[in-house]
């Protein structure tokens, strides 16, 4: 059968903070005179990188420097927010040690900087549950581009055949299926009728494990 492999993106999947994030996204927008809603957020915007939406949002290109800057005060926003309400999905943990039980590989694909990355990991102390972490920063394409699942698959030396992602924006899944790959949608921002592509649908890791394998 070969060697088997969880890709998990983290903003919705590992953790359950979409919310916080749009929150943080609204007030950034506000501040800025940028008009933005809940509904074209995760229309549109929902899975995209940082210089994507940005990019989105100001209908032009932006230079590193300026991503950079705007990237820093948008995500202080959302961590305030965030940081009282910090926690795993549920089920997370328990999925996390039957991966490691059964020898699975895991690698976490998302398209968030590293200091959400480490926000998120160290916080909840699940860096080593994971055998690799690739984030927004080290890909050239962002999703719905497959880049970082392929390369995701790569780092822990597992064929796309053998791997599931986990996601639950419509960029994510995109990315995962046309890498290859098999892709549960977690319906923490769209309905399950709204995923219906994907190959399982659920609201959460709770009993996950034994629909996937």
């Amino acid at each position: 059968m070969g060697q088997k492999a969880v890709l998990f993106d983290m903003d919705g999947v590992v953790v359950d903070n979409l919310p916080y994030h749009v929150d943080a996204w609204l007030l950034y927008c506000e501040r800025h005179g940028i008009h933005l809603t809940r509904e074209i957020f995760y229309k549109d915007l929902n899975g995209l990188n940082s210089k994507d939406t940005f990019e989105w949002l100001l209908k032009r290109e932006i230079s590193k420097e300026e991503i950079n800057e705007f990237e820093e005060e948008k995500e202080l926003i959302y961590r305030g927010f965030y940081k009282p309400f910090l926690a795993p999905a549920p089920g997370l943990m328990d999925f996390l040690t039957l991966l490691k039980a059964y020898g699975i590989k895991t690698a976490l694909g998302t398209s968030a900087g590293p200091g959400n990355i480490d926000f998120i990991l160290d916080g909840l102390g699940i860096r080593s549950d994971f055998d690799a972490v690739i984030g927004g920063a080290e890909v050239t394409k962002g999703k719905p581009d497959p880049e970082i699942y392929v390369r995701a698959a790569g780092l822990v030396h597992v064929s796309p055949e053998n791997c599931w992602v986990i996601e639950d924006s419509l960029q994510g899944i995109e990315a995962g299926l046309s890498a290859g790959m098999k892709v549960v949608g977690m319906t923490t921002s769209h309905s399950a009728e709204e995923l219906s592509h994907t190959h399982i649908t659920s609201p959460d890791f709770v009993d996950l494990f034994q629909k996937m394998f």
